[in-house]
């Protein structure tokens, strides 16, 4: 019997790494039950990155009737703070705590950010349509708090994923960082499929008094789970409360780690090729589902589930990924081959419209999530790589920092595009085989095939040139 039970725990400690790829990432400081709790703030992020991106912004253009135009800016607005993610990483490498923490005063503070811009966002949202008695408001009242709520949203976000993200860095031993890293994105991909499941569950009848109650969850689960995360995570160190105390009073300059970094081998050319990637992958984030359910004639509880499918696409891309990776294999041209792989899946989703074909479409909908994890986890494991080891915070920053920035340009572009051509194709100054509702949404997609065609142009010198040693 102890021979057997010997045999079966062998066979189940191989079996591990094989069916979880990322089981592997644990270590004994870091045990993967705290690993896992740890990732739960990416379930918050997901969450709220599916309410602004996927259900509020197909709400807001079909149900509410906001012009999409103004959707896809109020949803941008949290680009603004994008940028900040260097400084934020930068500021949690060197922050001064009495109690000798660096990242949780950061992930609390985003937390908070976050929790108070979803408990005002559907009363906003609510004004912003001028619906019932909100009609009495004045039509700037409702964009400025909707323009607030999602700026608060984005900023506690950016902050809590930034010094998360480099809390989760620290705590793993030196050899399991990318795999950490790379778990923590595999459970935002997973918040945000299971949240897209159930707010396409809770909204399939929809009314203005759900929403509400269904962003109030939102705000509360979203606290709860940082809380979680956070728990015991950062241990108090009074030794580095004592280096602190006697090391000069001059602050560590930002401007200047920022232009040791930038001017490290390739790495402006790398956060070119990511911010143009980026911008490719993510002009259609506003428009999937408007574009289900114009164009399709999906409800709203199936166009959210096209997030779903979206993060499920990112998931696979991600796992293979990292199997590709873990062998070996070189980021830079897993980025480039993904870059080339998102062409025939814009493709796809162009051709389903004139077609009608909702199988193409939805299949078109996973290829380019596929194509958009793949890039993300070789851009993220060549940012780690070529990383200096004091400035892990300010690697991740300028990775989040750039990736935000484009994803919020494309946000915006792309509803911007869609409005633009899709009133020319209605005025039919396009001729009259492109007067239908599809065009505008047409019009992006083929920009975007064009984005990705000069992201594989800015990527081939890394593939071709020799990389340069990691700086120390």
């Amino acid at each position: 019997m102890t021979s057997l039970s010997r045999h079966l725990l062998t066979n189940w400690v191989r079996l591990g790494p094989r069916f979880l790829p990322f089981a592997d990432a644990a270590s004994p400081g870091l045990p993967l039950s705290r690993l896992l709790r740890l990732s739960l703030f990416q379930v918050s992020v997901g969450m709220a990155l599916v309410l602004m991106l996927g259900t509020l912004n197909r709400v807001m253009i079909v149900e509410l009737g906001v012009p999409a135009s103004l959707v896809a800016v109020v949803i941008a607005l949290p680009v603004i703070y994008a940028p900040m993610r260097a400084l934020i990483g930068f500021k949690s490498d060197h922050h001064r705590s009495a109690l000798g923490w660096r990242r949780v005063p950061y992930m609390w503070m985003g937390t908070m950010i976050q929790f108070g811009g979803l408990a005002i966002m559907p009363f906003a949202l609510l004004v912003l349509s001028g619906g019932g008695d909100a009609g009495r408001w004045p039509a700037w009242i409702g964009q400025a708090s909707a323009a607030l709520a999602f700026l608060l949203v984005g900023a506690g976000l950016h902050t809590t994923q930034t010094a998360g993200l480099a809390l989760a860095n620290d705590q793993a031993a030196p050899d399991k960082q990318p795999r950490v890293v790379g778990l923590m994105y595999v459970m935002l991909l997973l918040g945000t499929m299971g949240s897209a499941l159930l707010f396409g569950w809770l909204l399939r009848d929809f009314s203005p008094g759900r929403l509400v109650q269904v962003i109030q969850g939102a705000a509360v689960a979203t606290l709860v789970l940082n809380a979680v995360a956070l728990w015991q995570q950062e241990t108090r160190d009074p030794q580095r409360v004592a280096r602190w105390r006697e090391r000069p009073a001059r602050e560590p300059d930002f401007r200047e780690a920022w232009r040791a970094f930038v001017a490290h081998d390739g790495s402006a050319r790398r956060l070119a090729a990511i911010g143009l990637g980026t911008l490719a992958f993510g002009m259609q984030d506003v428009l999937i589902e408007p574009y289900g359910g114009q164009v399709l004639q999906m409800g709203v509880g199936q166009t959210t589930w096209l997030t779903a499918t979206l993060a499920a696409g990112g998931l696979c891309g991600f796992g293979l990924a990292s199997r590709v990776l873990g062998r070996g294999g070189e980021p830079v041209r897993l980025a480039l081959q993904a870059a080339l792989l998102g062409v025939p899946a814009f493709a796809a989703i162009t051709v389903a419209a004139p077609a009608q074909w909702l199988a193409l479409f939805v299949a078109g909908v996973a290829a380019i999530g596929f194509a958009a994890g793949l890039f993300g986890h070789a851009t993220l494991t060549l940012t780690m790589n070529r990383a200096p080891k004091d400035q892990v915070g300010l690697a991740l920053g300028a990775w989040g920092a750039v990736q935000a920035t484009a994803a919020g340009v494309g946000v915006a572009l792309g509803g911007i595009l869609r409005d633009a051509f899709g009133a020319l194709a209605a005025q039919g100054s396009l001729g009259p085989a492109l007067a239908v509702p599809a065009t505008g949404f047409a019009a992006v997609y083929l920009m975007e095939i064009v984005l990705l065609g000069a992201t594989a142009v800015v990527l081939w010198p890394l593939l071709t040139s020799p990389p340069a040693p990691p700086a120390p």
